[in-house]
């Protein structure tokens, strides 16, 4: 399986022009024919939280017909990061994935949101993991700061996942944690995870990319710079069940010590 992860810069509170970027972007990306395109966190309006209920998606729209068009166009799927949508009267940060002919095979809400960056005041929580298939394999996702939530994972892993999808705008400041959290998550739960961070600066953060695949060893496949950039890696699906198999940290589960 062969991915392709989109590290850009995002117009703070300008969807149109990331609309015109990751149009051009995604563009750029399917020559090279990768099964999955992958986007960062909130890549229509960014964090413009104060002006989201004028700027956001609404019901999903445009974000849907355009990611859609593109993923039918160039028969790809895209994991579409995540974007700023509004839903009946609530807001959340949803991430979109879109098989080869276009269409929505699943959606998830950013179930844990940052209290220091006031998203909370903004945005609702999602409530709900599901994994979905990509070219027959079971995979994924969670958004940015859910990766400091081992549980959330580890739910995916357990409902099949042998690949987890990470969008997020992580800032310089903690990106050694970055690094050291999206690992953990590969190694303990025993599969390859796709993490794509944007790069630019919003208001007094600075974000550094370091976009990274890493697989089901801890091993760091690929690892991006602080530069806007493709990457492309092509990934063994069968070594997740390697893996598992011979180091079976599900079936060795002590579920009754650490439950609560």
């Amino acid at each position: 399986m062969k991915i392709a992860m989109i590290q850009m810069n995002i117009e703070f509170g300008n969807p149109e022009v990331n609309r015109k970027k990751i149009t051009e972007m995604i563009e750029k990306t399917a020559k090279d024919q990768p099964d999955i395109i992958v986007l960062p966190e909130m890549w229509n309006t960014s964090f413009s939280l104060k002006n989201l209920h004028d700027i956001a998606d609404k019901g999903g729209e445009p974000t849907r017909t355009i990611i859609g068009s593109l993923a039918k166009k160039y028969h790809i799927n895209i994991v579409a990061g995540s974007v700023a949508d509004i839903q009946g009267d609530k807001i959340y940060n949803r991430l979109y994935v879109f098989d080869r002919e276009g269409n929505v095979k699943s959606h998830y809400d950013k179930a844990h949101l940052v209290q220091q960056a006031r998203e909370h005041e903004f945005l609702t929580a999602g409530a709900l993991t599901e994994v979905f298939l990509l070219d027959k394999v079971t995979c994924g996702a969670i958004i940015c700061y859910d990766i400091r939530f081992p549980e959330l994972a580890r739910t995916v892993a357990l409902k099949g996942a042998k690949v987890l999808f990470i969008p997020a705008q992580w800032p310089e400041t903690r990106i050694d944690h970055w690094k050291a959290l999206v690992i953990a998550r590969a190694i303990e739960n025993q599969m390859y995870v796709v993490a794509v961070n944007r790069i630019g600066s919003e208001f007094k953060a600075n974000f550094p990319g370091k976009s990274l695949v890493i697989d089901p060893w801890g091993k760091v496949l690929i690892e991006a710079d602080d530069q806007e950039q493709i990457l492309q890696v092509e990934i063994d699906i069968d070594l997740v069940d390697r893996i598992r198999t011979k180091i079976p940290c599900f079936s060795d589960r002590n579920i009754g010590a650490y439950e609560l």
